[in-house]
């Protein structure tokens, strides 16, 4: 039980720590705002990402937040996994950049599925 908990907050972290803290910190500089807009898309979609990334963050990371919001979290992360993936390998070609939304995909995925490992543990 022990293991599993440490594996979920690792995985969990790493995904606050991209997705929230990283977003919140970088979004408005110049090079974030270049890359919305070299992806092809207007600069608002860019602000309401940011928004959604952090409200997501929160419901993953607050023990408090309920099973189905967490849900709706995972899904939202992993459909921005997937579309940012796409979206550089459509804009960029395949590169190293194109995939690494897939390696954040995994960690996700690993988030998930310890998450539901330890809700079933405490049933």
């Amino acid at each position: 039980m022990k293991k599993d908990k440490v594996i979920y907050w690792t995985a969990t972290i790493i995904i606050a720590l991209f997705e929230g803290l990283m977003t919140a910190l970088t979004s408005q500089t110049e090079l974030a705002k270049e890359g919305i807009k070299h992806l092809g898309y207007p600069e608002y979609f860019g602000n309401a990402l940011v928004v959604f990334k952090i409200l997501g963050v929160l419901a993953l990371v607050i023990p408090q937040v309920p099973k189905r919001v967490k849900e709706w979290a995972y899904t939202g992360f992993g459909f921005n996994f997937v579309f940012a993936t796409i979206s550089h390998g459509a804009v960029d070609g395949i590169n190293g950049q194109t995939f690494f939304s897939l390696v954040v995909f995994g960690i996700l995925a690993i988030s998930y599925i310890y998450y539901h490992k330890l809700n079933s543990n405490e049933n």
